[in-house]
């Protein structure tokens, strides 16, 4: 590092745009750390934010050369990158690190706005802000951040492209969460570079991706932020042959960063349970790990209009077949193929029904497909819906007989949730969150492994109109659990607290 200073100062190659930036952003290093803006940067180099910053930064806090390197190189250094850097300074009074950032300072991240947020609350939305798109972890995210930004002073984010920096939100990602206060511009590649010091960092989505991964495990260990994440699930590790192909790596990079966090509000107990089981485990590198709490996810039944009713009936009712609901993607883990073998031996035994699935195709859904096509030629009353409006699931839900999710891990089991909150009875598995779900009323449960069970359960709620009514009336009576609770609690879990 220090030739690498030596060979910058000799060259004067540092560009005007890299010291326009650094003169910028040095006033706000300076403010962070409790110091009075101090005079200009005047020569562009390495040696000039030595003088700028030498007399408040301390190169052998990591804390402190996370923030330098962050804010004033606009990118958010990896662990390695501040361990090294550091290492580095101690020898040579820290010139290393401002070498360190005349090295890491592109063009690119120097035209960039940088704001230094402290004492705040982000929420990182990054997936959630990108599209209209809801997928459950989405839809969690999107109805929580939604909450929180209309009755909580915090700041939703996202992430520049690489997942080199967190910046704030265009108006078109702030609207997706019901927010109609301008971005900070409508490009994200214009909108501001926000780096988080003695602040509170919420992850409210799953931060699956590697290059954002290591930047999160050194915020979270190396600065002074609070840190929070919504757990959904640890399918990766629990039940990895149901997962994509290499999935598990890449989500074990994210128990690496979260390793680091202060607290993890899970969506269920089971998922608690996961996470309290890998927690354990990190005892062996003399780690603690994050508090944990289970903050169950609510569901709030909407009430579908005629029009929706009409299309959702012309769409899924096949003459005067009682329906059976399927809800969620096809992947190998929601067993859908399960589902399909029970479905033929109950048509085999002459139980007349029709059977629909509602969920997008997914990786490993081609034996899936495969079968479903060979069932739809021999005529059985079968088909798949790969989108819906949510006007018009409510409907479908409210239509079916019953609904069958017989999945072989969840973090939560939302369309289980979803089912009996419409009062349609559900069938589901014995174990983990579902077993929660279903332990305040409206559900069978059955062993998923077993396809006999399952078809008997099926039958039971196809033919038995007494359980059926039971069912029904139980599905109506359970508690209610709102969204407004759900923020509530995970707020004052992750940041109130």
């Amino acid at each position: 590092m220090t030739s690498l200073l030596s060979r910058l100062q000799r060259s004067g190659t540092v560009s005007s745009t890299l010291a326009e930036a650094w003169a910028r952003r040095v006033p706000e290093v300076r403010t962070a750390l409790g110091a009075a803006p101090g005079p200009a940067v005047r020569v562009p180099g390495p040696a000039a934010l030595a003088e700028a910053l030498g007399d408040v930064v301390d190169h052998r806090d990591r804390g402190h050369v996370w923030l330098v390197l962050a804010a004033l190189t606009g990118r958010l250094p990896e662990h390695a990158t501040v361990v090294e850097v550091s290492r580095a300074a101690e020898f040579d009074d820290g010139a290393s690190l401002w070498a360190a950032v005349a090295a890491l300072t592109t063009q690119r991240s120097a035209r960039r706005q940088v704001r230094i947020a402290v004492d705040e609350v982000l929420v990182d939305v990054a997936h959630t802000a990108r599209t209209p798109l809801a997928t459950g972890i989405q839809r969690v995210a999107r109805e929580t951040a939604r909450r929180w930004l209309a009755t909580r002073r915090c700041t939703p984010v996202s992430w520049s492209d690489g997942y080199e920096s967190v910046r704030e939100l265009t108006t078109t990602e702030r609207a997706r969460f019901g927010s109609s206060a301008p971005g900070s511009a409508e490009d994200p590649g214009e909108t501001t570079v926000v780096v988080p010091w003695r602040s509170t960092y919420v992850v409210a989505e799953l931060a699956a991706e590697s290059e954002r991964s290591a930047r999160l495990l050194a915020l979270a260990a190396l600065s002074p932020n609070r840190t929070g994440v919504i757990g959904f699930d640890c399918v990766p590790l629990t039940s990895a042959e149901t997962t994509q192909l290499g999935f598990a790596g890449v989500f074990a990079g994210n128990l690496a960063a979260v390793r680091s966090f202060d607290r993890i509000a899970t969506i269920s107990q089971a998922a608690a349970t996961e996470y309290a089981g890998w927690r354990a485990m990190l005892s062996a590198i003399g780690m603690s790990g994050p508090a944990i709490a289970s903050v169950p996810l609510p569901v709030e039944g909407e009430e579908p209009s005629e029009a929706d009713l009409t299309a959702a009936r012309a769409r899924f009712v096949v003459g005067t077949l009682p329906l059976v609901l399927v809800v969620g993607s096809h992947e190998p883990r929601k067993n859908h193929l399960a589902v399909l073998h029970a479905a033929e031996l109950l048509w085999r035994e002459g139980v007349r029904f029709s059977l629909s699935f509602v969920g997008g195709n997914s990786w490993g859904s081609d034996s899936f497909s495969r079968r479903l096509s060979e069932l739809q030629r021999a005529g059985r009353a079968v088909d798949t819906q790969s989108a819906l409006s949510d006007n018009q699931l409510w409907a479908a839900y409210r239509l079916a007989r019953c609904t069958v999710f017989p999945s072989l891990n969840e973090g939560f089991g939302l369309p289980v949730a979803e089912s009996l909150a419409a009062g349609t009875p559900a069938i589901t598995s014995q174990f983990g969150s579902m077993l929660e779900i279903a332990a305040d009323g409206g559900a069978m449960t059955v062993d998923p492994h077993d396809d006999h069970a399952l078809a008997a359960a099926m039958r039971q709620l196809l033919t038995d109109d007494v359980l059926h009514a039971r069912l029904h009336r139980a599905a109506l009576a359970r508690p209610p659990r709102t969204w407004d609770m759900y923020a509530d609690e995970v707020w004052d879990f992750l940041v109130a607290d």
